[in-house]
């Protein structure tokens, strides 16, 4: 894959949108009409729509207060260096690799989906898609195999965002005959040359990502921004149960609020607890159990509030209702 032109040294009035000054000693130039460069942060999200995304982000995801916020931070300093370009302040684009650390189930994929429309939107990426890979992706079984591997993932990512989920199993040091070191080589080139048309976000587990850059300082030192996701508590969890279900137009009657609020407290206390992953595995089985109760009512004329509602029943229908429970257990402030 050849480097990219002028990727390190391209000024950043031009992904602003700056004009050329016009030729001199024209006879007849026509008059400029283009718009103005935006002059104030309003008008920079007015053009760009970017604070569109970020209501999305509050809107979507529950909780994540920290990360949120980062993203904001983020998304204002492109925002002012868009207004330094319009006053002719030239700069480097600054480097946007980053790394998205935290429990499955925290909403990484959601951010970096959402950060891929933010950066697009500034003009920062051309495409503004999401192109998710693990290491299979990436790794070939034989030599030879790797490079033409990563090179073809990085093409489709060209553009975009190349969201690299468990980024730490690149790395098998154990492993004389692993091709893992081939790709993160190849990644460390194009995240350097040509980090003006691709953004990588490497995420997974938060100790063995810190293992992970230990192992590979050249990567750590590509990332420019670090996103601690948390674990969501037993609140957080049930809202996004509500918005779950509101999406796919289902609803808990009184009972089955209750029964889901205990469910979670004793899967809380289960091991692999996925976060909002887990919560919408138990809301699937959920309406599996509610389909088969309805099914077996053939004869009966189902209202719109029978198809609708999830009842107690398909939710303690679940296995861990038939471990005994300890009743002062109190929800846990944090998932485990």
């Amino acid at each position: 894959m050849s480097a990219h032109q002028g990727a390190t040294t391209r000024p950043l009035y031009s992904i602003a949108g700056a004009q050329a000054a016009p030729a001199t000693g024209a006879a007849c130039a026509a008059p400029d009409t283009s718009p103005a460069p935006a002059r104030t942060v309003v008008e920079v999200l007015a053009s760009t729509q970017v604070e569109a995304v970020l209501d999305e982000i509050d809107r979507e995801l529950v909780g994540l207060l920290p990360v949120k916020q980062r993203i904001r931070d983020i998304a204002a300093l492109l925002v002012i260096d868009r207004l330094r370009a319009a006053h002719g302040l030239a700069a480097q684009p600054p480097s946007l690799h980053m790394c998205f650390s935290g429990n499955p189930g925290t909403g990484k994929t959601t951010v970096a989906s959402r950060m891929a429309q933010i950066l697009h939107r500034l003009g920062y990426l051309r495409r503004g898609h999401l192109v998710a890979v693990t290491r299979d992706d990436l790794v070939g079984q034989y030599i030879g195999h790797t490079a033409p591997k990563t090179k073809e993932v990085l093409k489709k990512a060209m553009g975009g965002v190349l969201f690299i989920d468990e980024a730490y199993y690149l790395y098998r040091p154990e492993n004389e005959r692993d091709y893992g070191q081939e790709a993160i080589e190849i990644l460390l080139q194009v995240m350097e040359n040509q980090r003006d048309d691709i953004v990588v976000i490497l995420a997974g587990y938060r100790d063995r990502m810190d293992t992970f850059f230990r192992s590979n300082p050249g990567l750590s030192s590509r990332i420019a921004h670090h996103l601690d996701f948390p674990d969501y508590v037993h609140d957080e969890l049930m809202r996004i149960a509500g918005l779950m279900l509101r999406e796919q137009s289902f609803r808990f009657d009184d009972a089955a609020v209750a029964a889901f609020a205990e469910y979670l407290v004793r899967r809380l206390r289960q091991p692999h607890f996925a976060n909002a992953r887990s919560v919408r595995n138990a809301l699937d089985r959920a309406r599996l159990r509610q389909a088969s109760r309805l099914f077996a009512e053939r004869s009966r004329e189902l209202s719109r509030e029978d198809l609708v509602t999830l009842r107690a029943q398909d939710i303690r229908a679940s296995r861990l209702f038939t471990e005994p429970a300890d009743p002062t257990t109190t929800p846990p402030e944090h998932a485990a």
